[in-house]
């Protein structure tokens, strides 16, 4: 079993739960323009009222509490607290933050704060976003905002997540806010400054901090994992994690973002591939991206299998039919869970974090009023137990956070029926929450009453 003192926890995003959207003195940010735009959302639908969090939050930590659960990764919204970005405050938002983490605190659960979950206010969109330099200064402001407020209370922070969705599926593939497809070299651009901007916020973070701070990130990617144990399989598997990734969809790659936060520079192999579209890389820049981070949280819900092919390069092995997949058509793949961790750990030896993962499913209320979701179950134990033989085979993880606590707006998705990932269900109508099957089993593991 994992250790005793492994962090049990869940996850959500600002704009995926609070509702309340644009109001109590908030600006708007890309997601709110892009839901409303319509065309990029399933259904035209937004998340003006969502799971509203904002308005029901006592409610929702009340169910953490019920369930045992310790650790609550959030983000706060950019434009909630800084309407235009930057300048003005609204002290309403952050006092919606400071009543949050206060009531989370009350419960006895530690709050993980996510300071970009990809709500970057619209203002700065028009003034280029992550093209124009001066979002470095921009958050890193925005971050020292955050910790001169909260940082006497909250002790672990993130400062972005999944830069490979809000830069990939925000601007290489424009399916998702703010639905603006930019070419390569522009998105390069876009992604040096996100690296510029996160280790800004990690050195404006401990600059205002108001007691020691934990400061980690949390990354995303598909996990090729080997097609059997062999060393040849095995390397082949390595090799393609860590791989750059075509140039017109360059942003899916683990080591392009992680290698400059970690080891302080980026890989040699995209440098080379991706030479005609790189920004102005100098040592400065890798300095200060290469701020000391205290933890390394990875996103992880699938992944593929890999092989060693004849000509000595890795090779992706092709699914069989019928290959079990999630409401969202990802394929379950628990292997994931052991060889990302592994691949990741040996690569960058910082204490690890499972930072997202659950699935999706088509959940209803049964005609008992209760929601049983065994798929949800199945899948969480045959993960856990993936990660729990990484720890036993010497990776240092040190927590899991479920994705997630609530039903909520999932991003293009909306509120389809077959985007639920939460461990309680959200009646949108009526704002019901019921916990799932899945979240009474999850309470039971997490009390430790029962084995994996």
């Amino acid at each position: 079993m994992f250790n005793r003192d492994f962090v049990w926890g869940v996850a959500t995003s600002s704009y995926q739960i609070e509702g309340e959207a644009m109001r109590f003195g908030a600006g708007k940010n890309v997601w709110d323009a892009f839901s409303h735009a319509g065309g990029g959302v399933y259904n035209n639908q937004t998340g003006d009222i969502a799971c509203n969090h904002y308005n029901l939050y006592q409610r929702d930590i009340d169910i953490m509490k019920e369930l045992g659960i310790k650790h609550y990764r959030f983000s706060t919204n950019w434009a909630r607290i800084l309407p235009g970005g930057f300048g003005r405050v609204n002290e309403e938002g952050l006092a919606f933050y400071d009543r949050l983490i206060d009531a989370l605190l009350r419960a006895g659960i530690e709050p993980w704060l996510t300071v970009f979950h990809w709500e970057l206010p619209l203002e700065l969109y028009y003034r280029g976003g992550f093209a124009n330099p001066d979002i470095v200064e921009w958050f890193g402001d925005y971050a020292a905002l955050l910790s001169d407020r909260f940082s006497d209370r909250v002790k672990h922070f993130f400062t972005i997540n999944e830069p490979q969705c809000f830069i990939g599926l925000g601007y290489v593939r424009g399916e998702h806010a703010p639905g603006a497809k930019r070419g390569t070299k522009e998105t390069m651009l876009m992604g040096h400054n996100a690296l510029k901007a996160h280790g800004r916020a990690v050195q404006r973070l401990r600059e205002k901090a108001r007691q020691p701070l934990l400061i980690g990130v949390a990354p995303t990617g598909s996990v090729p994992y080997p097609v059997s144990d062999s060393p040849a399989d095995i390397e082949a598997a390595k090799k393609a994690y860590f791989a750059p990734a075509e140039e017109n969809d360059w942003a899916w790659s683990v080591a392009w973002w992680s290698d400059p936060m970690i080891l302080g520079k980026y890989p040699e192999d995209a440098l080379k591939k991706y030479e005609p579209f790189l920004p102005e890389i100098s040592d400065a820049d890798l300095k200060l991206i290469n701020q000391p981070l205290d933890f390394y949280g990875q996103n992880i819900y699938n992944g593929y299998a890999v092989k060693m092919g004849e000509n000595g390069e890795s090779e992706a092995v092709k699914r069989y039919d019928g290959f079990p997949s999630t409401g969202l058509g990802w394929p379950v793949t628990p292997e994931a869970l052991y060889w990302g961790p592994k691949f990741l750990y040996e690569r960058y030896r910082l204490p690890f974090y499972i930072t997202e993962n659950g699935v999706a499913v088509n959940d209803v209320i049964s005609l008992d009023g209760k929601v049983h979701d065994p798929q949800r179950i199945d899948f969480t134990e045959r993960y856990l137990r993936a990660l729990e033989k990484a720890q036993k085979d010497g990776v240092d993880v040190r927590g899991y956070f479920h994705w997630s606590i609530l039903d909520n707006f999932e991003w293009a998705s909306g509120y389809s029926s077959s985007s639920r990932f939460g461990l309680v269900y959200v009646d949108y109508r009526t704002q019901e929450r019921v916990i799932k099957d899945s979240g009474y089993w999850y309470s039971r593991l997490i009390r430790g009453d029962m084995p994996l």
